[in-house]
């Protein structure tokens, strides 16, 4: 569950119900450790800005994505930072080097306009342990060096930070995306390695920063191989010309027959023959807890049908699952329906071309 702040730029900032836990476990240990209301709303309130910057290094990718005509379908605040949903990285190796330091780029930026507080003596001279409680003479200065660490952090060359691709982006000026980003996952992987044993000594958070990259470096892998195994294939190559429809007049509860029944998992809703919208596993199951198996498929469907022509690459569709969540997509040959494509078709091509290129 998400709660929206609107749009900003045109890019919808939402924040996770889980950020009100940080909130929450802030107050705690700021009343465990006998500090009064004044110190507990400075705390909250350093909590809050800190995260406006992160929301301000999105919108920095988010922004500098857009100059390469790549669309941002949201922000989302998690109590571990923030992500910009990018509908995709540029894979021009330059593009991708700015958008990735972009957000970096913003937390310098306001590292250098609060400055003047970080060196500020009355700062300076204060004992560590007073300096980290928030109060109305550390709020700025501590922002501020917050944002240097969040920059550098950033900076860690490995996946899922941005540093990570920002090393691919150099290799790949160098070699071939895939070769670049398997370069850059192993390197991430190494500090990651480094990361769990230095944990195991000074602080264990540096062991979930270790997982955390593994985990990045891994899923970034394998998602630029199996782009690159598609790579040059069109939907006419992964098309369904043989498809399940439905009338949007059925019970849903005929729509579960259909899922039961047969290995279509998405269908096709349609209206006197004519594409009307598509339903899904999920929203079927949705369906019969919050309307009921007697209501009629079309409350259920989502009507924003995508159209995409047939000889449009299957990255390019690939992506688009990603963006939209929608079920189906539908595909034409010129003026005429000619089939239609789900994700699990698209995970298909990519299993078959994985399993030719063993044999090549």
């Amino acid at each position: 569950m998400r709660l929206s702040f609107g749009k900003i730029f045109g890019i919808r900032v939402d924040i996770h119900w889980t950020f009100a836990l940080l909130i929450i476990w802030i107050v705690y240990r700021n009343l465990s450790e006998g500090l009064d209301a004044v110190h507990i709303g400075w705390s909250v309130a350093f909590i809050l800005s800190l995260f406006v910057c992160v929301t301000l290094h999105e919108f920095g990718h988010a922004l500098t994505a857009r100059r390469y005509g790549i669309q941002t379908k949201d922000i989302t605040l998690y109590p571990i930072g923030g992500v910009a949903s990018l509908e995709k990285m540029p894979e021009k190796p330059i593009q991708e080097l700015w958008v990735a330091l972009a957000g970096p780029a913003v937390n310098v930026v306001i590292m250098l306009l609060l400055s003047p507080f970080i060196l500020s003596a009355d700062f300076l001279q204060k004992e560590t342990a007073e300096a980290f409680v928030i109060d109305g003479s550390n709020f700025l200065p501590m922002l501020g060096i917050i944002n240097i660490w969040l920059a550098l952090f950033n900076l860690i060359p490995a996946f899922p930070m941005d540093g990570g691709r920002v090393l691919r982006a150099l290799l790949s000026l160098r070699m071939h995306r895939v070769k670049a980003t398997q370069a850059a996952a192993t390197i991430g992987k190494i500090l990651a390695v480094g990361f769990i044993i230095t944990g195991f000594y000074i602080n264990p958070f540096l062991i979930f920063i270790g997982l955390f990259i593994i985990l990045g470096a891994h899923t970034e892998a394998e998602m630029v191989k199996a782009q690159s195994t598609i790579s040059g294939f069109t939907l006419r190559d992964a098309l369904m010309k043989n498809y399940q429809t439905i009338e949007k007049s059925a019970p849903i509860a005929e729509a579960v027959k259909l899922l039961l029944n047969g290995e279509a998992k998405n269908f096709l809703v349609t209206h006197n023959n004519q594409p009307y919208g598509v339903i899904g596993r999920d929203q079927i199951i949705k369906g019969i807890t919050s309307v009921g198996e007697t209501a009629a498929v079309e409350s259920i469907a989502d009507t924003q049908l995508i159209v995409m022509d047939i000889d449009v690459p299957v990255n390019d569709v690939f992506t688009e699952f990603q963006k939209s969540r929608t079920p189906l997509i539908l595909v034409r040959e010129g003026a005429r329906l000619a089939g239609v494509i789900d994700l699990e078709n698209v995970t298909e091509l990519i299993m078959i071309n994985t399993a030719r290129g063993k044999l090549s």
